[in-house]
């Protein structure tokens, strides 16, 4: 078997309204982030991310892990848009959960596998490949990715 090849796609920045406590659920704590903008930049597609439809329900499971269902409308500077939709896990200590910042490379862990749709002709290619992200809480409250295609 083959070695997991992968070629960068974009990075992304995601700002988030307030966080919405839904409270404490049958399979875990339940918050939405909605999303407020942002931008992702790479070799082959950039723009922004739309504020008027995105969101993250996030679950916080009982051992301290997260699961996100994550919804985004890319906006690309050439006019296309773009669904985005990904589920994840995460991780981070108890100490910066606690905090709300960002615990780092060494104790956050955060990784996503989005999945994209589109009606243009020019990003069809985003329709049928896999990828996945890395992502990283910044202290300024805000999401950053390394969004991934895996070849």
């Amino acid at each position: 078997m083959s070695e997991l090849k992968h070629r960068h796609l974009f990075d992304l920045m995601i700002a988030l309204h307030p966080t919405l406590e839904l409270g404490t659920t049958p399979v875990g704590v339940r918050r939405v982030f909605p999303v407020a903008g942002g931008r992702f930049t790479g070799e082959r597609l950039r723009g922004v991310i739309s504020p008027f439809a995105g969101s993250d329900i996030l679950l916080v499971r009982a051992d301290g892990s997260r699961e996100q269902d994550v919804r985004l409308i890319l906006e690309t500077d050439d006019g296309a848009q773009i669904i985005m939709t990904y589920r994840g896990r995460g991780y981070s200590p108890p100490e910066a959960t606690r905090a709300g910042t960002a615990a780092g490379p060494a104790g956050d862990y955060l990784r996503t596998a989005p999945f994209f749709e589109t009606a243009s002709a020019d990003y069809a290619w985003l329709n049928r490949i896999t990828s996945i992200g890395v992502g990283e809480r910044q202290p300024d409250g805000t999401v950053r990715y390394a969004v991934h295609e895996i070849l």
